[in-house]
């Protein structure tokens, strides 16, 4: 099973997620969100499966307490997927995507270990 490990190359919880990867072996690709633009489709599919743009958007993250109060209401996937596509940092990270389908964010070894079976 290969993995997808979405998030920014410069995100201290992406760096501990792509270490653990590295020290169980486990085959992956990492793509910065910054650099590679994810498509709108793909935002929404996420964010359904994490349980919704509530939970996708990290609303502890600095990017999401220097916006504008009109800019954290987002009424629609087309407005939430807009505001993703212009402050990236907004995603809770690191997203994992696997071949099967299942995604998950975050990163902690206990919850890494489980989903990889190590």
């Amino acid at each position: 099973m290969t993995a997808k490990i979405y998030g920014l190359a410069n995100c201290d919880t992406c760096k501990k997620a792509r270490n653990w990867l590295a020290r169980f072996e486990v085959p992956h690709e990492f793509v910065d969100y910054r650099e590679q633009r994810i498509p709108a489709e793909s935002l929404k599919a996420w964010a359904k499966a994490i349980g919704g743009w509530e939970k996708f958007v990290n609303r502890a993250s600095t990017t999401w307490r220097s916006l504008p109060d009109a800019r954290k209401t987002p009424g629609s996937d087309a407005e939430w997927t807009l505001l993703i596509k212009e402050y990236p940092a907004l995603v809770r990270r690191p997203l994992v995507v696997l071949d099967d389908g299942t995604v998950q964010q975050g990163f902690t070894d206990n919850g890494f270990k489980k989903l990889f079976g190590k």
